[in-house]
């Protein structure tokens, strides 16, 4: 049943019954708690040259002609 709608069903009720209600509600709130760098929002200017880059690089092969 793993991996299927059903067994994920599952897991949610085990877990919430295990770990209270909540579960996933403090699950999700512990992620943005742990961050504490910002990210690339914090050097907005880093983000603009990475992004630039990022974009110029081509993911098709260069076509060779003979």
């Amino acid at each position: 049943m793993a991996g299927t709608k059903a067994g994920g069903q599952a897991a949610a009720t085990t877990n919430k019954q295990k770990y209270g209600a909540d579960f996933y509600a403090k699950i999700g709130s512990k992620g943005g708690k742990l961050g504490h760098t910002g990210g690339f929002f914090a050097n907005r200017e880093l983000a603009k040259m990475a992004g630039a880059r990022g974009g110029r690089i081509s993911r098709r092969t260069k076509k060779v002609i003979a």
